[in-house]
């Protein structure tokens, strides 16, 4: 078992703490909130609430996502270039984690796509990180939730920007035709894109209006 301090998170969501495992400090820790799924269940609509509890589980949710058939059937690892690495479920004192990559630069915490737009704006560099992110979903087809700043890093080396997915992976379907089809596939990750710029243009206009 892994102990951790509860006020040592780097980073913390809505649904879970981020911490830098004490065993490796490039893995990322997340652990749920005390109480969220039980405060899920109470608020969600009156059919949902007959789910188990592994429904409101967000690690459990994590670990199918990354179980999902474009990174589990693909030998390029290519794959990989946006998207940190998930080394599984660990035990914490805490309670369960899900162990990703930290993604760091020079030893520091990546900073997130939110935070550089709101100090840079839509730069060149970054809307040319943002075209090679759009790129590799569409050659590999791995499905996300609505990508939003906030749940991607920046990677830095040889001074060019890489998007990284820190969160938010998985299919947003309600039905999930997009996990076995890749037409499907196809056109819910071209939706993605288009919702994911205009997250990107509500953040800089001042958050005014509905994103969607």
């Amino acid at each position: 078992m892994i102990n951790l301090n509860e006020e040592s998170s780097f980073a913390e969501g809505g649904n879970r703490k981020c911490f830098i495992s004490p065993q490796d400090p490039n893995r990322c820790l997340k652990v749920i909130h005390k109480g969220l799924q039980e405060n899920l269940k109470k608020n969600v609509p009156w059919y949902k609430r007959y789910k188990s509890d592994n429904y409101f589980d967000d690690n459990l949710r994590e670990e199918k996502a990354y179980n999902q058939r474009a990174l589990n059937h693909s030998d390029d690892l290519s794959v990989w270039d946006h998207l940190a690495r998930w080394h599984g479920m660990v035990e914490t004192n805490l309670g369960p984690a899900s162990e990703t990559e930290l993604i760091r630069n020079n030893n520091e915490i990546a900073e997130t796509l939110e935070s550089y737009l709101f100090r840079e704006g839509l730069t060149d560099e970054i809307t040319q990180a943002i075209q090679t992110f759009e790129a590799w979903l569409r050659k590999h087809l791995v499905l996300t939730k609505n990508i939003i700043p906030h749940n991607i890093v920046l990677s830095k080396e040889d001074e060019i920007l890489t998007l990284k997915i820190i969160d938010g992976l998985g299919c947003k379907a309600m039905v999930p035709l997009p996990e076995y089809s890749k037409m499907f596939a196809r056109i819910y990750i071209e939706r993605r894109i288009k919702l994911m710029w205009s997250r990107i243009h509500w953040d800089l206009s001042g958050r005014k209006g509905n994103w969607k």
